[in-house]
């Protein structure tokens, strides 16, 4: 397993690539790896000749400085769960001033109204943010298949816009949320909950198999009425928002339609730890959904 630190790097790898005719899976992240984030990489490697990891900790997709520096960061752990998996597997692991040189700054995009809603209306500039560095990645690696979890739904549908506007020619590949025993999706920030804490984190997702129940007779509005009542009854939670939107545009619902297929969206802080989650209300999930 080769740990690449420079664009140049990565350019004389692909090279090599092209000249065997390889496929190559890109799998983005921030590091602090974790099982969904080995699943992913698991799935990239059933379905490419060669797989890249890039690592890096974004900093403008941060709109507080203090969660920037907080963000868990153990490069050498990652690196080993990585040299676990049995295939052709690379790291691209650069420092900020390698992506961005001495402007640390954001693009500015239009996607379209998808990020001024939820986590766009709460981190603003969250989404120039990261269109900016997938932007630069995908230019950069030029993989075939790109793969991100559908935890960070989102952003999966940002990116699947970002790449329609930009003509990337990348496969997008959405991964279906990997969670705990206790249905806590997995997170690179669960490491930060106390162990109190982390004992009440599956109450957010036992809050969302409740609202995909109540979505079958009740209003969108009913049922993010029920969704704060249960968080004002548990203090240690703080919800920021509970959104119902539509799968494919991230427009907020105001009356369900037939054919239209319908997700539920939830943060909320846990003492100071900001976790978030998504599961899909009237639509077969996908199996570690469930």
């Amino acid at each position: 397993m080769n740990v690449l630190r420079t664009k140049e790097d990565v350019l004389r790898f692909r090279s090599d690539l092209l000249k065997n005719g390889d496929e190559l899976g890109l799998v983005p992240t921030m590091g602090a790896l974790h099982q969904g984030h080995l699943e992913l990489v698991q799935r990239a490697c059933a379905e490419n000749d060669t797989v890249l990891v890039s690592v890096f900790v974004n900093p403008t997709q941060f709109n507080n400085p203090d969660d920037l520096q907080k963000y868990p960061r153990s490069l050498e752990e990652d690196l080993k769960k990585l040299q676990t998996l049995s295939c052709d597997l690379h790291v691209f692991a650069p420092g900020v001033s390698e992506m961005y040189g001495s402007d640390i700054s954001a693009r500015k995009y239009d996607f379209k109204g998808m990020a001024e809603v939820m986590e766009g209306a709460f981190r603003p500039g969250h989404f120039d943010g990261v269109g900016t560095i997938v932007e630069a990645l995908l230019a950069l690696i030029l993989p075939k298949r790109a793969y991100f979890g559908e935890k960070d739904y989102q952003q999966l549908q940002i990116i699947r816009q970002l790449t329609r506007q930009q003509k990337i020619p990348v496969e997008i590949i959405a991964c279906p949320i990997v969670r705990e025993p206790d249905g806590l999706a997995m997170s690179s920030r669960n490491r930060l909950l106390p162990k109190r804490l982390r004992n009440e984190a599956g109450f957010i997702f036992q809050t969302l198999k409740a609202a995909e129940t109540l979505f079958g007779t009740k209003s969108a509005s009913r049922v993010k009425d029920y969704v704060r009542d249960a968080f004002q009854e548990h203090p240690d939670f703080n919800l920021e928002y509970i959104e119902i939107a539509d799968s494919e545009t991230l427009q907020p619902v105001n009356r369900k339609q037939k054919n239209k297929k319908y997700r539920a969206f939830i943060a909320a802080y846990l003492g100071e730890v900001r976790l978030s989650d998504t599961l899909a209300l009237n639509e077969p999930s996908l199996p570690h959904d469930n």
